[in-house]
């Protein structure tokens, strides 16, 4: 052996075994050996860290379906694999080279002809259907960074919303949405904006009933629930399928479980308008109520159980506030009106032996009350989750095996042991400066727009709108998630300029009038943790390809804006990709070297092709979810005033919103099968999650070939409503209300109730004759009737789950499917 073979393998054993000394080791790595010695030295001491997991013939990289390996020839991206540990993958990951490559990307930065012409606010009703310029990359960052300082100047933070909201390409570092907020943060402030579209009613209830928002913590421990749980409830949710994707990388542990529930035989109980595909693989019982109603419904399931005494009196006095006042409710001491199970039937269609054998079926033995989100993205939908809270306090299980309830079994695999190692660190996006305006409920960026001055209440505040002069969207569809499309369009063309970054031709980039083309997350490097409450993994996601056409990452994108705003180096602090990365690493490695982890240092590990897999206490797979605050409330409280679950909360009942009141309440929604409108729009809407895509990605793949109905987003409808309506298998649907109308495909099938139809969110925006108002959409997006109202005045939540509409076989000319294709002149 060689002098310098002999001193490199030396360096691997004294160096790098425990992870320590790591500004020498980056310089040795660096520039000292050749690639084949330090490759030998690598091979030689990777056995060492037993926490690493090589890939096995591509690079490592990843998505918000899963962590893969890129398979490349002549550098084009041509086939993908899932890691070898990964449980439970997906197709989805199948499509990646298919992002990469796909004929809409953006390939030139472009400004949208009559605002490079006339400039700011020029013909804003063009937005949508204008040609484009290309321009260079220089002048691009140029006119982006003068409207930032022209409206800082003029218009002050405020006027410029920056909230970016939505699922941003998966990695820490190429944060497109956290990138954008520091260059705004350094360049004088933005308007934000507050809560989520997933969970907006949710959270806000939550936060005051049980002192957190619940709806993204961990679970109790899925061997716990295996081993324990005698009955799951599947409250609105359709887990096998929203588990194929999670906000970081998912581990996929939650099919796993479910699967396991299936293998032991445990009873389920699946609550849904549709027979879904969770229901049918885990050989569910189907409960089957009318949509918008899940309230009554609980309401019936309490009455029962107080009526019967299948409650638990001491749980609730010991670990609950104001329950005599809900008490009061269901028996209708003050509304004459007993929440009984026949009363709750009429509302539900759920009959009321039904109702009354769920609730007992709960009680006498140890329940699992899995809920989803779509429930509360409705009107009043704050009520939902707060009943299901009550239910299970009144069962009396929480913080028992496989007992009480959980709001993200469905998503990024809530109940996957907690790993122990380190924890990730992505850049930050700094602090906002003094005079940054109050963030706004994100899902009322509409009316924010088309009415400044407006005061609204929210969470027992008042905000009032600004005028918004600009907006940025970096990683985000608003045409895709927000309700309402038609009414967003008019909205839209309000502010004078409006900037996407994009490696696509979305409906968002196509109203905008700076498109700015960003790389996709396989073009660059970044790292990211998999796993989203087990914090099993780190991945490093090495750069597939390179950037394709003239696209740029967006770190250096949003670089190149800061130094036109005089704020580059503050933006970057003098670190380019790679030393942010090893930054990120570095920071992990600490934390893991305190958790008694090893890990390589990271010119190792980024070299290595590996990726990091930590280990499982046998303690975290049998934690349960407030354990600590019922084996003792008084040292464990909840974050509520009372310290206790609130049935009833003195902080919302003094708010004193029509809407909202101080316990859980049944409402009529807003437009439902007994609303006025439903005489002349009869089928109520559920729009649930796409199966082959992450709401709108991969909307542009050939996975459309599996979901799509005539090229056409899919519509469910039941056997009666589709005879009555002369609707067969496969023929082409107007679907409509006063809203809009859209082009469906029509599947008939007897796994939707009667009465409702499904049509998934997420298909591209694609007008007919986008000059004219509510023309109809021919790719089937569903938020051309779906309606833009707050949840209610607390937490002014979205409430894209549900509508009233009517459909019709479409007898039209047919109109040629858009939605993917690139505007004129780009």
């Amino acid at each position: 052996m060689k002098n310098s073979s002999k001193q490199a393998l030396e360096l691997s054993r004294r160096r790098f075994l425990l992870g320590t000394g790591a500004v020498g080791a980056t310089a040795l790595l660096s520039g000292l050996w050749s690639k084949s010695v330090l490759a030998q030295a690598i091979s030689q001491a990777l056995p060492q860290f037993t926490v690493l997991r090589p890939a096995q013939k591509g690079i490592l990289t990843g998505a918000h379906w899963g962590a893969f390996e890129a398979i490349v020839e002549n550098g084009r991206m041509i086939a993908t694999q899932p890691v070898k540990d990964d449980p439970y993958p997906n197709e989805l990951i199948e499509m990646a080279p298919y992002q990469v490559h796909a004929d809409n990307r953006v390939k030139y930065p472009m400004v949208r002809k009559s605002w490079l012409e006339g400039g700011p606010g020029s013909r804003t009703e063009l937005r949508g259907r204008d040609e484009w310029v290309r321009v260079s990359w220089d002048k691009a960052t140029e006119l982006v960074a003068g409207e930032i300082s022209r409206i800082q100047r003029d218009h002050g933070p405020q006027a410029i919303h920056a909230g970016s909201y939505g699922w941003k390409s998966v990695g820490l570092f190429h944060n497109c949405r956290t990138l954008l907020q520091r260059m705004m943060n350094l360049s004088g402030g933005f308007l934000g904006y507050a809560g989520d579209y997933s969970t907006g009613a949710a959270q806000v209830i939550m936060s005051h009933v049980v002192g957190s928002m619940e709806v993204y913590e961990q679970q109790t421990a899925w061997p716990n629930v295996i081993e324990n749980s005698q009955l799951v409830v599947l409250w609105g949710c359709n887990p096998m399928i929203t588990l194929k994707n999670s906000w970081n990388m998912p581990d996929h542990y939650g099919q796993a479980g479910f699967a396991a529930l299936k293998e032991k035989g445990t009873r389920v109980i699946s609550i849904d308008p549709l027979h879904n595909d969770s229901a049918q693989f885990l050989n569910a019982e189907w409960i089957a109520p009318r949509p918008y109603t899940d309230s009554a419904l609980l309401l019936g399931v309490a009455h029962t159980l107080l009526t019967e005494k299948l409650h638990n009196p001491d749980f609730l006095n010991t670990y609950t506030v104001g329950f005599d006042k809900f008490a009061a409710y269901l028996l209708g001491k003050e509304d004459n009106q007993p929440k009984t199970a026949e009363w709750a039937a009429d509302i539900s269609g759920v009959s009321a032996d039904e109702i009354r054998t769920l609730a007992r079926d709960m009680a006498k033995q140890r329940t699992m009350i899995m809920s989803g989100w779509g429930i509360q993205r409705q009107h009043h939908g704050e009520q939902q989750h707060w009943l299901l809270v009550t239910v299970a306090a009144m069962l009396g299980q929480i913080g028992q095996p496989g007992g009480g309830f959980g709001f993200s079994y469905h998503y990024s695999s809530g109940g996957s042991p907690t790993a122990k190692g380190g924890i990730l660190s992505g850049i930050s996006a700094g602090n906002a400066p003094k005079n940054s305006p109050t963030p706004i409920p994100v899902a009322r960026i509409a009316d924010c727009l088309a009415n400044p001055g407006k005061t609204i209440d929210f969470n027992g505040s008042k905000i009032t709108y600004p005028d918004v002069k600009m907006v940025y969207v970096a990683g985000g569809n608003p045409f895709h998630h927000h309700q309402d499309t038609n009414n967003l369009v008019k909205a839209w063309q309000r502010p004078e300029t409006i900037v996407v970054n994009e490696p696509y031709w979305t409906a968002t980039a196509k109203h905008a009038d700076i498109v700015l083309p960003a790389t996709t997350s396989y073009e660059h490097n970044d790292l990211e943790m998999g796993g989203d409450y087990s914090q099993l993994y780190v991945f490093p996601m090495h750069q597939c390809v390179q950037p394709q056409h003239e696209s740029r990452n967006d770190f250096d994108i949003f670089a190149a804006i800061s130094e036109r705003l005089g704020v580059g180096e503050a933006f970057t602090e003098g670190k380019d990709e790679t030393q942010w990365l090893k930054s990120m690493y570095d920071d992990m490695q600490i934390q893991a070297r305190a958790a008694r982890v090893a890990l390589p240092l990271f010119d190792m590990f980024w070299n290595s092709n590996n990726y990091v897999r930590f280990p499982v206490p046998q303690a975290n797979t049998q934690w349960v979810r407030f354990a600590d605050f019922r084996e003792n409330p008084l040292l464990n409280p909840l974050g509520t005033p009372s310290g206790k679950i609130e049935i009833h909360s003195d902080a919302i009942a003094k708010m004193n919103y029509a809407d909202c009141q101080g316990i859980p309440t049944w409402m009529p929604p807003h437009e439902w099968y007994r609303g006025p409108e439903a005489a002349q729009y009869p089928l109520s809407l559920n729009t649930a999650h796409p199966i082959n895509r992450l709401h709108s990605q991969l909307d542009n793949t050939p996975l459309r070939k599996k979901y799509a109905v005539a090229d056409r987003e899919a519509i469910a409808i039941n056997t009666e409503d589709a005879q009555k309506r002369g609707i067969t298998d496969g023929d082409l649907v107007r679907a409509f209300n006063s809203r809009g109308q859209i082009l469906v495909g029509a599947i008939v099938t007897n796994d939707v109730r009667p009465g409702v139809v499904r049509i998934s969110e997420g298909a591209w925006f694609d007008p007919a004759d986008p000059s004219k108002p509510g023309s109809i959409c021919k790719n089937g997006n569903i938020n051309c009737l779906t309606f833009d109202i707050g949840s209610s005045s607390l937490a002014q939540g979205n409430c894209g789950h549900m509508a009233q509409l009517e459909i019709e076989k479409y007898q039209g000319p047919v109109l040629k499917n858009t939605a993917h294709q690139v505007p004129a002149g780009a």
